[in-house]
């Protein structure tokens, strides 16, 4: 399966065997493009697949050792994402299956990571699921191929986002969450700043994190507008476990609604580019030996966008019959749980 991802700043292609096995993936990043605009710019985003996106397809080919004419068929991100990329990596998947008579999957990019744990770890169904990054952030019941729950998302910003944002008021840069990381890890103090955890104790299993972004922000304006390397780790640190305790209480409240829907669940699994925070990782896997539940999260470099999930959600969706007609029509916004209520804000995310 040739899988193409093209849903924000990273233009990538992978070919994955239906063993699982990694036969290439390739991934280019643009963040040398949109760090000087502190964010992905659409446009800028949409241009830099469109030139890259054929070679890079190419390369994976070639290093694949498997060529077009031993694919079963391609997967593309679909949906959702910035619109302008999405329809640079459809289109082109469209293009090779219309030459070649292969059969074109769509992938829900959202599932691309939801699956990440079947192809790294062979996690059956169903299990629990953590979704974190920059612009989503949702507990869900993974029972199947297409079928998800959806028992939690945010109301406001997602984590990633408030990662990115409180590293800019920190004068860190972009992206925020590997340099909010790597400032907290300098902490002398890590107590020092007061934070609030976002919806700690709620019966819910909903999140919110426009309130410790709020809270940096306030912190930062008292440190001055050049505030020194130490204040700045203490308040990532600070940043780091207010983030921590907020996930564990939301996802120590899903695990029990997860369990009363599966007795035979098994699995907490944390997917997305926030999931290659390595604090997060340790707080969720003390928080499921803790619950009796086994923990998965990806390698870290399959916690970002990378093509190898689009192309293993192309294999799973191909073995149970779910391709697409190449009319498909790509979506900026395509939740897991079409059947979950919107959220409360205009500014959560599908």
């Amino acid at each position: 399966m040739l899988g193409i991802e093209t849903s924000c700043d990273e233009t990538a292609a992978a070919v994955v065997a239906g063993d699982g096995t990694i036969l290439s993936s390739v991934v280019l990043s643009q963040l040398d493009d949109h760090a000087p605009y502190g964010g992905v710019v659409p446009e800028i985003a949409a241009r830099a697949h469109l030139h890259h996106l054929d070679g890079l397809v190419r390369r994976a080919l070639d290093q694949s050792g498997v060529g077009l004419d031993g694919l079963d068929g391609v997967a593309a991100t679909a949906g959702p994402g910035l619109i302008g990329g999405v329809m640079v990596g459809v289109m082109t998947a469209k293009a090779i299956c219309a030459v070649r008579g292969l059969p074109f999957i769509a992938v829900n990019h959202l599932e691309g990571h939801a699956l990440t744990a079947r192809l790294t770890d062979g996690v059956a169904f169903p299990y629990l699921l953590l979704l974190v990054s920059g612009g989503h952030c949702q507990l869900l019941a993974v029972e199947g191929v297409g079928r998800y729950r959806r028992l939690g998302t945010t109301i406001d910003d997602a984590v990633g986002e408030a990662f990115d944002k409180s590293a800019k008021l920190l004068g860190l840069g972009y992206p925020g969450g590997p340099l909010m990381e790597k400032a907290a890890q300098a902490a002398r103090d890590p107590g020092r700043f007061d934070l609030p955890v976002p919806m700690k104790g709620r019966p819910d299993c909903d999140f919110s994190f426009s309130g410790l972004k709020t809270a940096v922000r306030r912190h930062a304006e008292t440190l001055g507008g050049a505030p020194a390397p130490e204040d700045v780790a203490d308040l990532a640190a600070a940043f780091h476990r207010a983030v921590g305790d907020s996930l564990v209480d939301r996802c120590g409240r899903a695990i029990g609604r997860f369990r009363a829907l599966h007795p035979d669940g098994r699995a907490l699994v944390v997917a997305g580019g926030v999931a290659a925070n390595r604090y997060l990782r340790a707080r969720l896997s003390a928080l499921a030996a803790d619950t009796g539940l086994d923990f998965v999260a990806p390698p870290l470099g399959l916690c970002t966008d990378n093509a190898a999930m689009i192309a293993w959600a192309g294999v799973e969706r191909l073995r149970l019959g779910l391709t697409d007609p190449l009319d498909f029509a790509p979506r900026p916004r395509w939740p897991l749980d079409p059947t979950a209520a919107k959220a409360p804000f205009a500014g959560a995310k599908a």
